[in-house]
């Protein structure tokens, strides 16, 4: 992560020696505070007016000639060093001047180049160190491995280093936007831009810290984590002891699993937000029997296809009720009618956006879009067929999911003229599209043309007052990362990577999505997260460095099985045996304090494990924010895995109750629901395999006939 400008300061004073001018680094014990500095002799740029140099004794300093000026606020430091790198109009001259005062930035102690003082998100290695004076201003430090990203901290210390924690706490991200650090040769802009944010950010988490001790405020109560390096896997916290308790799991488990797959050719099909141990057995049981997908809802009829391609009989699907229905009607469509489809309980498997979308107040909302042209309802692939079908004869239907919703309407008003788009059932996935489309309202038509190639800020100010969203659908979970949960991450995780499902309230996605814009986060689909995850780590892995990366985990906690199931594979791939770094990834669970019930369970082996909030033990989640955990999931359980598979064949009558049955329903058009609701799905397909919608489906919202 490199950028560019100049200025430097530290809050141990440099000085000069008085053979050369050359700045050298005092002792660390010593302070020095000198009335005046020696002028530096640099080649700058004729453009360029000189840098102003402190008298204070805090010793502000920069590279260029000397100009005795009294202390400023650090807004007016930025105001000037803004103003002074706008002026160099050549990129080259701009990297001669960031090399130049890199070159005379102090010299960290060997003893402050540890893995607590890194700064994560940073390409080259970047160091720093705060402290407070007694007197209340703030001290910073700073190296690193990269002489541009050296010549950048520098800047930010000149700015920052001496001010008050009000000061340094004040400055936002986008104060830096003035810094124009474009155009520099060899270095992506995205990093550049990084470099200033993600170095602030780490300032202002220690500042926050240091103000707490000050004031004798008590540290606040980390949120539980797992620690995952080459060696094995650490737990800190009892949620996170109750999840690592099934990240191994009994190898007789496992034998007993893959057996009975492999005797009645059974396929799975589970969702990433599946029980943990019952995760943990099927991770194990992959690598004894192909046919076993953990994924999340997309993709996960796709893959009961392949396995009956494959020659599987039964597929068993654990997730909620409408994927198996999908996994059911899909199988259909693809031509296995003979296939068996099994849910793992005989009761409903129920999903609060699923049920949002049958109620009648959606149906009310899809009346109201029936009623202006044309108009095109994009629903989220977690609901029902019933409701796909339904809504399908009312509206023309789209389905979409969260990692293709916003390039999904995009194209729609791309290709429809003054379409109306009505989303739903998730309002705050809604109310998210709609607040990122307000944001780009503010990007350059370069920048709108890299998210949608035919749109401006033109169009999409004039599609805003056209995209329509229910304001009464949620999923309990991701409900639940609210206040308290944001707040905590402000606090102690601003500096960490943040993921965020798109489905969570709209505090945390503004706190997601400015993570994601300096490089530290992602916000989509369970997909996108562990993908990004993923890339994180191997790049971690490709600089060959000690490194220790820090993921907050916006979404249910499940998803924490696959992630430590990738991290694993990569930190203990061949390639990385090889390497001399030692990198640890630490999965932090962003749950409330109430997230956990206080009332330890014995198992079988006779441990006291925290019970995770489920069917079984659900109290326990705060009204603001992070259960991380979704009830419903839970309800596929082991038991119910092996009660399905000791029963096929031979038993199947007794399964009546847990086979995903086809629907033989009809619409109110006299269609089978099956047939319209896999429309939309059908819808979906084609515009992620051509980029473009269906003509029929154009031609249905055009209100025209198309066969």
């Amino acid at each position: 992560m490199d950028s560019a400008t100049f200025g430097i300061t530290s809050y141990y004073s440099p000085h000069f020696n008085n053979n050369n001018n050359k700045l050298t680094s005092p002792n660390h014990t010593t302070r020095l505070r000198l009335p005046l500095f020696k002028p530096v002799n640099f080649d700058i740029h004729p453009s360029s007016p000189p840098i102003s140099i402190s008298t204070n004794p805090r010793s502000t300093f920069s590279c260029s000639a000397v100009t005795v000026t009294p202390v400023t606020s650090a807004n007016s430091k930025l105001q000037t060093l803004a103003a002074e790198f706008n002026s160099i109009s050549e990129p080259i001259d701009r990297v001669k001047r960031l090399i130049q005062c890199a070159s005379q930035l102090p010299q960290l102690d060997e003893s402050l180049r540890v893995p607590a003082n890194r700064v994560m998100g940073c390409t080259a290695q970047v160091w720093l160190d705060v402290r407070m004076d007694s007197d209340g201003t703030m001290r910073f430090l700073a190296d690193s491995d990269s002489e541009i990203t050296k010549g950048f901290c520098s800047c930010l210390i000149s700015v920052l280093d001496g001010a008050t924690p009000e000061e340094v706490l004040g400055m936002k991200t986008e104060d830096l936007g003035d810094l124009n650090v474009a155009g520099l040769h060899g270095t992506k802009v995205d990093s550049r831009v990084n470099t200033w944010h993600n170095v602030l950010v780490s300032m202002q988490k220690r500042t926050k810290a240091l103000v707490a001790e000050r004031e004798g405020k008590p540290v606040g109560e980390v949120f539980p984590s797992l620690v995952i390096t080459a060696e094995g896997i650490g737990a800190k916290g009892s949620f996170a002891e109750a999840q690592a308790r099934f990240l191994f799991p009994d190898d007789a488990k496992v034998q007993e699993l893959a057996s009975l797959l492999k005797d009645r050719q059974v396929g799975i099909v589970a969702h990433f937000y599946m029980d943990p141990e019952v995760q943990g057995v099927l991770t194990s049981a992959q690598k004894l029997w192909p046919h076993i997908h953990i994924s999340d809802s997309l993709v996960m009829a796709d893959s009961a296809v392949s396995m009956a391609k494959a020659g599987c009989k039964f597929i068993a699907v654990l997730g909620v009720d409408f994927m198996s229905e999908n996994v059911r009607a899909i199988l259909d469509q693809a031509g296995f009618p003979e296939v068996g489809a099994y849910r793992m309980s005989d009761e409903q498997i129920g999903c609060s956006l699923a049920d949002a979308a049958s109620s009648p107040a959606y149906t009310s909302y899809l009346s109201e879009a029936s009623n202006s042209s044309p108009s095109l309802h994009v629903v989220y692939i977690n609901t029902s067929l019933e409701t796909k079908a339904h809504a399908h004869e009312l509206v023309p239907t789209i389905t979409c999911t969260s990692s293709n919703v916003v390039q999904t309407i995009l194209q729609a008003f791309a290709e429809v003229p003054n379409l109306n788009v009505w989303y739903g059932p998730d309002s705050y996935m809604g109310a998210n599209i709609v607040e990122l489309f307000q944001q780009m309202t503010f990007m350059t038509d370069e920048e709108i043309a890299k998210i949608h190639p035919e749109h401006t800020r033109n169009s999409i100010n004039s599609l805003l007052p056209r995209l329509h969203y229910f304001q009464d659908g949620t999923c309990i979970v991701h409900h639940l990362f609210g206040h308290e949960v944001v707040e905590k991450i402000k606090d102690m995780y601003c500096d960490a990577f943040l993921t965020a499902h798109f489905e969570v309230p709209g505090e945390m996605f503004s706190l997601a999505m400015e993570a994601k814009r300096r490089g530290m986060g992602v916000v989509g689909s369970t997909q996108n997260i562990l993908d990004f995850i993923k890339s994180r780590v191997q790049e971690a892995l490709d600089r060959n460095v000690d490194d220790h990366l820090q993921f907050v985990l916006g979404t249910e906690s499940g998803m924490v099985t696959s992630i430590v199931a990738a991290v694993r594979q990569l930190l203990c791939s061949s390639e990385s045996s090889s390497r001399t770094g030692k990198i640890s990834v630490e999965i932090v669970f962003p749950v409330s304090s109430d997230s956990v019930t206080r009332v330890s369970q014995k198992s079988d082996d006779g441990l006291n494990v925290s019970v995770i909030p489920g069917v079984a033990s659900g109290e326990g989640c705060s009204l603001h924010g992070g259960c991380a955990s979704c009830p419903y999931m839970k309800m596929n359980s082991l038991t119910s895995l092996l009660k399905v598979l000791t029963s096929l064949p031979l038993g199947k009558d007794g399964l009546t109750q847990y086979e995903a049955g086809r629907f033989s329903l009809l619409t109110p058009k006299g269609k089978l629901i099956a047939d319209v609701g896999c429309e939309p799905i059908l819808h979906m397909r084609h515009y992620q395999a051509t980029k473009k919608l269906p003509e029929k489906l154009v031609y249905q919202m055009l209100g025209t006939a198309k066969c």
